[in-house]
């Protein structure tokens, strides 16, 4: 007989295996309720915790939209009415009807649109096509060029503003759109950085076999990996979208006309006419207006931002 059947104790007949079909109900409710009392069991408190948490953070990012929005509804005096009103006794929404006429508003829309729309769909494909060249085709000195952009993000903005208005004046492009649209058109360089280092993670294998069976470099690019990388290129053109329409500063710099500002230009001149008349409902009507196509645009691409922010913590 062999020494493990030696040290193994015989098995009573009357007793069963806890959790077995023969097991008794005593002896099955102790291994499921030694079953449930894991790590899982302990993590319920911290869940909580972690969800009281996250929706208080989620009220106070969203508090000030909603103020924002209340405050449109009401009147003059019921602004500052104590205590606050967060529900506008009465609603007023004849101030979004106001607000068209108080100012240049939907010029303001159209420029900030063209701007916006211009400079992010143009410059998201050229920011894919660089990091697609940058990650995947053989270049010589790619590295070091790469190194030169990266480096031009140190360069801050004040100090070639003077620079660049003496050069677009030059070409008569101030008071114009021009200056806001070029410069950015043809690519962002955090965009094509984040995009390089997503597409690291596509195997070259699929590239070299792509240009095996005789396709172009364009052909790849738009047909294989753009759709790999359209999670990540979402997320990066609502960012993009959101920095170039709350644009303050450059507008400011080379716009003059009122019928050429964009919204940004145009809410500050509200803000400086109407807030002496202590007008803050139409101050806050425009404002909400303003906030609409950031809303529109993330409630569009949210699934895609869902998608790249849960595929880059699958791959990290």
């Amino acid at each position: 007989m062999s020494s493990s059947h030696l040290l193994t104790p015989p098995l009573n007949p009357t007793e069963t295996i806890p959790g077995s079909p023969g097991a008794p109900a005593a002896g099955r409710r102790a291994s499921s309720g030694r079953g449930k009392s894991g790590p899982g069991a302990r993590r319920g408190p911290g869940n909580l915790i972690v969800g009281f948490f996250l929706s208080l953070g989620a009220i106070i990012m969203v508090a000030p939209l909603a103020w924002t929005f209340s405050t449109s509804l009401k009147t003059r005096d019921n602004v500052f009415a104590l205590p606050p009103q967060w529900i506008p006794d009465p609603v007023q929404w004849e101030n979004y009807i106001r607000v068209w006429s108080a100012g240049p508003l939907l010029s303001g829309i159209q420029n900030s649109l063209i701007v916006a729309c211009s400079v992010t769909i143009l410059g998201t494909v050229f920011s894919g096509l660089a990091a697609f060249a940058f990650a995947k085709m053989r270049m010589p000195y790619k590295n070091v060029i790469f190194l030169f952009l990266l480096a031009a993000l140190m360069v801050p903005f004040p100090t070639l503003m003077i620079p660049q208005f003496t050069m677009f004046a030059g070409l008569g492009w101030v008071d114009t759109l021009l200056p806001l649209i070029v410069p950015f058109v043809f690519g962002n360089i955090v965009m094509i950085f984040f995009l390089r280092q997503y597409l690291n993670s596509v195997p070259d294998s699929m590239v070299e076999a792509a240009r095996i069976d005789g396709a172009s470099f364009l052909q790849i690019f738009f047909r294989l990996i753009l759709p790999i990388i359209k999670p990540a290129v979402a997320a990066q053109f609502i960012l993009w979208f959101m920095a170039v329409w709350n644009d303050y500063l450059a507008p400011i710099i080379y716009l003059n006309s009122p019928d050429i500002q964009t919204l940004q230009l145009v809410i500050a001149s509200f803000n400086a006419q109407y807030a002496i008349q202590t007008d803050y409902p139409l101050i806050m009507a425009a404002s909400f207006i303003a906030l609409l196509p950031v809303l529109i645009v993330f409630l569009v691409f949210q699934r895609q931002i869902i998608e790249s922010i849960a595929l880059t913590g699958s791959k990290g």
